[in-house]
């Protein structure tokens, strides 16, 4: 693949996580806060943003986000088949949260 096709899917990446936690903020600011790992400021910021701005911030040669999983350990847990779906969520959301690091 040529580097300027890996940039040009970086910078579609950047844009659709972009656009995807704007419009997160805006259905539920609290919970987006918590799933994006976001403070008030930066929330705040991210959401005021135009659609233009989104697409200047998603030009760039590095990925918007990260790996909220900091741990093998941590992928291993949300991967383990657990019988009750709904309690896999919340145990994937509070470890991607961080709340679950000791989990």
């Amino acid at each position: 693949m040529e580097s300027n096709e890996l940039l040009g899917e970086i910078q579609d990446t950047n844009l659709s996580y972009l656009m995807l936690a704007q419009r997160l903020l805006r259905e539920d600011f609290a919970t987006a806060q918590i799933r994006l790992k976001l403070d008030n400021d930066m929330a705040g910021m991210l959401m005021s943003l135009s659609t233009k701005q989104l697409g200047r911030l998603a030009r760039t040669n590095q990925f918007q986000f990260r790996m909220c999983l900091d741990s093998v350990e941590q992928v291993k847990q949300v991967l383990d088949k657990r019988p009750d779906s709904t309690m896999m969520q919340t145990h994937a959301a509070l470890l991607m949260s961080g709340a679950g690091s000791e989990i």
